[in-house]
């Protein structure tokens, strides 16, 4: 009998821009977008895993009556940022074109995780608000399923 190796499904699928739901951990039942994919791992993690950025609390619902500042104050968000393993993400069928990999360096990560948050607040919350500016339909919808709150 021959042995077969051992392949991993999800190495295909998870890329970079791709909407994903966290499975195991603090941010279980949270979605986030893949800013960097590590097939082989790195020297620290010896597996397959990826640099995620995703939110932590969603945007509230907005209505037309609500004042100006009403409306800012619930398009809040809160954002996180966390290496995570394959095993522990659900890729979905979305996909953001929100380019993170410029804005998020790894160094940075690791050394001011507080400014590259700061930073990455303000990305998803401009994003948020201009959601109609976005030509590409399939993207527009990718964006508007990773900023609703996933109910189950």
């Amino acid at each position: 009998k021959s042995k077969k190796k051992k392949k991993s499904n999800t190495m295909g699928v998870i890329k970079s821009g791709k909407v994903v739901l966290v499975l195991n951990g603090r941010f279980a039942g949270k979605k986030a977008v893949v800013v960097r994919t590590f097939d082989n791992g790195s020297t620290d993690k010896k597996f397959g895993h990826a640099l995620i950025a995703g939110v932590d609390r969603a945007p509230r619902k907005v209505t037309k009556s609500m004042s100006k500042a009403k409306v800012s104050k619930r398009s809040k968000i809160k954002p996180f940022l966390k290496y995570v393993n394959y095993t522990h993400l659900m890729p979905t069928r979305y996909s953001v074109d929100m380019d993170l990999k410029k804005m998020i360096d790894e160094n940075d990560v690791k050394a001011d995780a507080v400014a590259v948050k700061k930073d990455l607040k303000k990305v998803f919350e401009e994003r948020f608000t201009n959601q109609k500016d976005l030509k590409n339909e399939k993207k527009a919808q990718g964006n508007k399923y990773f900023f609703s709150r996933l109910r189950f």
